[in-house]
């Protein structure tokens, strides 16, 4: 895929099944999460919460992917995930199934919660000074 500029262009770029699914997800996701922003990295559209990344997703040729796939999640969800789990992190949606947009709301309102309770991890300053 090309690199792309917002969520909306690399939705329009990508083949019918794909788009659908995308903007399914899509939805779901900014239901769970009012306030998000969108933006592109990694190449994948990312949805961003106070600042930080809350969930990506993305096209394949045969599939649908979001990430991360949190402990948070399995936990709650675990054996209604397992149809669409490949590998750590991952849920892979096939284009020629239904998106289970109820589940991707529910996830993504366990990240919501998750992002909204972890605390930012602190960062030194470069060039700051201890004080004696």
């Amino acid at each position: 895929m090309s690199t792309t500029a917002t969520v909306s262009d690399y939705i329009a770029h990508t083949p019918p099944a794909a788009r659908k699914a995308l903007k399914q997800i899509r939805a779901a996701i900014k239901a769970a999460a009012p306030g998000i922003t969108e933006r592109i990295s990694y190449r994948m559209p990312t949805f961003d919460l106070d600042g930080r990344y809350l969930l990506y997703m993305a096209a394949f040729k045969e599939h649908v992917g979001i990430y991360p796939v949190t402990a948070g999640m399995v936990a709650k969800y675990g054996e209604t995930l397992a149809p669409f789990r490949s590998v750590k992190g991952t849920l892979r949606f096939a284009l020629d199934q239904p998106i289970p947009t109820d589940l991707v709301t529910k996830l993504a309102k366990v990240r919501v919660q998750e992002r909204r309770t972890s605390a930012r991890p602190s960062r030194a300053r470069s060039g700051a000074r201890r004080q004696p």
